[in-house]
C-alpha cells in the first residue's frame, strides 16, 4: 500500500467561508464586482473537485425516468443547500442520519429508503471516522447504487478501497462546493481535476474521470460575460408591472449558452392573500401548451414516421371523413391555415343540466372546485361542434384554438396514449421536469399553483390549479391547446433541449433536423414555423421583441405567460405571471412588458462585462 502523499491543492486567494454570505442565485440583490468573487470561488471548487470509481459512467446520471433517488446527509451541514440544487434536476428526496435515534446503526434509515434505487450520500471528510456511518455505506451498497459526496480535505480515501461506486471529492466545505457538486453529479459542470497525490494504490496520482456539460449549470451572470449590473433593468419593468397592476405576479427566467443567469420572483400571487411569489411557483401556461405539449408530441410520430404532415385530417380522425375538415392536411393544421374559425366560446353551451356541485357517475369531469360536467360532453357537444365548423379562410393565416384540439386527437389515435401521459412519459419525467404537467391540483398543493381568474361568468369561483380556458377545462382539464401548468425552471429545461437541437443530459429527444424544421420560419404567409411561433420580419411589430434575431421562435399564452429561444445569442427567456388576476387585463400587453425584458435581457448582453 503506498503512503499517503497528500499535497494542498491550489485556492484562489479568497476566503471560501465568505461565500455562503455572499451567493444568492437572483433572489436578492447583487453586483458586479461581488458575483466575480463570487465565480472565482465557485469556478475553484468545481475545478478542484475529482470523481473517482466512474467506470460504469453512472454520473453525469442519465435515464433520470428510471431513477428514484435519495439524497442522505450524513452529518454534512450544508444539505439543504446542495438537496435544493439536486431537485432542480430531478425530483430527490431528502434524509439526514441526524433525525435517527442515536444507536451504533443506521438500520432504520436504511430501511427507509427501501424504494428508491440511488441514492446520493453527502458527508464531510470527519464521518468516515464513525463506524456506523461506514457500515451503512457498505450495506446499502450491495443492492443500490450509490454516489459518495466527500467534502473536506482528505487523507482517508483509503477508507473506500472496497468501494466501486462513484466517489465525488470536493477539497472543501462550504456552500459553494454544496452548490457546485450537485451540478456535476447531474451534467450542469464538467469534471477535468485529476488526482495531484496518492492516497492508496486504487486512488493513486492521475486517477479522475472526465465528464462533459450535459444540463443547465446555475450560476451567475458573470458566468457568461453579463455584467449582473446590467439585468437591474429586469427588476425595474416588473416592479412597473406590478405596480400598474398588469399582473399580480411575475416570474422571469434567463438561460445564456446552457447557464441560469438569472431567476427572480416579483410580486405575489393576488393582489390580497399577500403569498409571495417563488421562483418554484406553478402557473397556467395557457397557449404555451401547444409548443411544451402538443407540438413536440407531433415532432415524436413524425420522426417515428407514425406523423405524415401532408396526410388530410380525415385519415387520421374517421368522424372527421364526413365533415368540412376531412381534405385539411395536417400541415396547414400546424401552421393555422387550416381555415378554422379562431375560437368556440363552449362554456355558452353548457345548460343548466349538463353540470353538477357534485361528482358522480353521471358527472365525472371536473372542471373547477365543486364543478362537474357531464359524462359525454366532449364528444356529444364540443367534438361535433368542431367537426362541422365552417372552413373560411384556408390557405390564410387564421390562429385558431381548434387547430390543437385536431392535432391532440391525431396524436392520440396514432399514439394509443393520452396526451398527458404520453408527454410526462416520454418528456417531462426523463427530462427531470417535475411540475410540468395537467391536472396540478392532482399532485400539488393550492398554494403552490398561482390562482388565475376569479371566474364570476361561468365557474363562479377563483381558478386554483384549474384552466383558464373553458374549453380546455370542459374537456376534463387535457387539451392540445391549453391545461398545461410549469415553474419557470421546468421550462427551461425543455426549451434548452430544443436550443441543443434536441439533446439534453445524455439523451437525444429529436433529430436536430427535426427541431430545425419545426421551429424555422414554414409557411408562405405568416411567420409561423410548425405549431411555434417566430420572430415577424415586419419590423414595426418587434415581435417578440425589438431586438430579438430573426431565429428566435417560442410562444405566448394568455395567462401572460411567453417562451422565447433566440439561437443566435444561445438564449431560453421564460416569463410567466398571472395578468388575467383577479379579472382580464390587457395591461401586461398595453405596457410591452415581455417585450421590453426581452430587450433589456439582450442590451446587457451587448455590453458584455463593462
Amino acid at each position: 500500500m503506498e503512503k499517503n502523499y497528500r499535497t494542498k491543492p491550489n485556492l484562489v486567494g479568497i476566503i471560501a467561508t465568505s461565500f455562503m454570505a455572499l451567493f444568492s442565485f437572483g433572489a436578492c440583490a447583487q453586483n458586479h464586482q461581488q458575483n466575480l468573487q463570487k465565480l472565482e470561488i465557485l469556478n475553484s471548487v468545481s475545478s478542484n473537485t475529482v470523481l473517482l470509481n466512474n467506470e460504469t459512467q453512472l454520473i453525469p446520471l442519465t435515464a433520470l425516468d428510471q431513477k428514484n433517488i435519495a439524497a442522505v446527509s450524513l452529518s454534512f451541514e450544508f444539505q439543504s443547500t446542495f438537496d435544493s440544487l439536486l431537485n432542480k434536476y430531478s425530483k430527490v428526496s431528502s434524509f439526514s442520519s441526524n433525525t435517527y435515534p442515536a444507536s451504533s446503526t443506521l438500520d432504520e434509515l436504511e430501511d427507509d429508503l427501501k424504494y428508491f434505487n440511488l441514492v446520493i450520500i453527502a458527508m464531510p471528510v470527519s464521518a468516515i471516522n464513525n463506524p456506523r456511518n461506514m457500515n451503512f455505506i457498505s450495506s446499502i451498497a450491495k443492492n443500490k447504487k450509490i454516489i459518495i459526496s466527500l467534502f473536506g480535505e482528505s487523507g482517508s480515501l483509503l477508507a473506500f478501497d472496497g468501494l466501486s461506486a462513484p466517489i465525488v471529492w470536493a477539497n472543501q466545505i462550504n456552500e459553494a462546493a454544496a452548490m457546485a457538486v450537485p451540478q456535476m453529479i447531474f451534467g450542469g459542470i464538467p469534471f477535468s481535476k485529476k488526482l495531484t497525490a496518492s492516497y492508496s494504490s486504487k486512488y493513486s496520482i492521475g486517477k479522475g474521470a472526465t465528464t462533459s456539460q450535459t444540463r443547465l449549470k446555475y450560476s451567475l451572470p458573470e458566468d457568461a460575460g453579463v455584467n449582473s449590473d446590467n439585468l437591474k433593468e429586469i427588476d425595474n419593468i416588473a416592479n412597473e408591472a406590478i405596480r400598474e397592476k398588469a399582473a399580480p405576479g411575475i416570474v422571469v427566467l434567463v438561460a445564456k449558452d446552457g447557464k441560469v443567469i438569472f431567476n427572480k420572483a416579483y410580486g405575489n400571487h393576488t393582489y390580497t392573500n399577500g403569498l409571495p411569489e417563488k421562483v418554484t411557483d406553478i402557473f397556467d401556461l395557457a397557449s404555451l401548451t401547444k409548443t411544451t405539449a402538443t407540438t413536440p408530441t407531433v415532432m415524436r410520430l413524425f420522426e417515428e414516421h407514425k406523423l405524415n404532415l401532408d396526410t388530410n385530417i380525415g385519415a387520421y380522425i374517421p368522424k372527421a371523413r364526413l365533415s368540412p375538415m376531412n381534405e385539411i392536411k395536417v400541415r396547414e393544421v400546424m401552421l393555422h391555415q387550416a381555415g378554422f374559425i379562431p375560437f368556440i366560446p363552449f362554456h355558452d353551451f353548457v345548460k343548466p343540466g349538463d353540470y353538477s356541485r357534485d361528482s358522480s357517475a353521471a358527472f365525472p369531469t371536473k372542471v373547477a372546485d365543486n364543478y362537474y360536467i357531464k359524462k359525454g360532453f366532449f364528444k356529444e357537444v364540443m367534438w361535433p361542434k368542431m367537426l362541422n365548423s365552417p372552413i373560411r379562410t384556408r390557405g390564410k393565416y387564421v390562429y385558431s384554438d381548434i387547430s390543437m384540439y385536431v392535432m391532440k386527437e391525431i396524436c392520440e389515435r396514432l399514439s394509443g396514449v393520452p396526451l398527458d401521459t404520453y408527454v410526462w412519459e416520454n418528456f417531462y419525467k426523463p427530462l427531470g421536469m417535475q411540475t410540468a404537467g395537467f391536472l396540478p391540483r392532482n399532485r400539488f398543493s393550492k398554494d403552490q399553483i398561482v390562482p388565475t381568474e376569479q371566474d364570476n361568468y361561468f365557474r363562479k369561483t377563483l381558478l386554483e390549479g384549474y384552466v383558464h380556458d373553458q374549453g380546455a377545462a370542459l374537456s376534463g382539464g387535457v387539451s392540445g391547446h391549453a391545461g398545461l401548468f410549469s415553474s419557470a425552471n421546468d421550462l427551461a429545461i425543455i426549451y434548452q433541449m430544443l436550443l441543443n437541437k434536441g439533446s439534453y443530459g445524455g439523451n437525444q429527444y429529436f433529430q436536430p433536423q427535426t427541431v430545425d424544421m419545426f421551429t424555422k420560419k414554414q409557411s408562405d404567409v405568416s411567420r409561423r414555423g410548425l405549431g411555434f411561433d417566430r420572430w415577424d420580419p415586419d419590423a414595426t411589430k418587434k415581435y417578440p421583441s425589438q431586438l430579438a434575431s430573426p431565429l428566435t421562435y417560442g410562444h405566448t399564452g394568455y395567462t401572460g405567460t411567453a417562451v422565447w429561444v433566440d439561437p443566435a445569442k444561445g438564449l431560453v427567456y421564460v416569463f410567466l405571471s398571472n395578468r388575467v388576476n383577479p379579472t382580464v387585463s390587457e395591461k401586461l400587453g398595453n405596457l410591452k412588458i415581455r417585450p421590453r425584458i426581452q430587450d433589456a435581457i439582450y442590451k446587457a448582453f451587448e455590453k458584455g462585462l463593462n
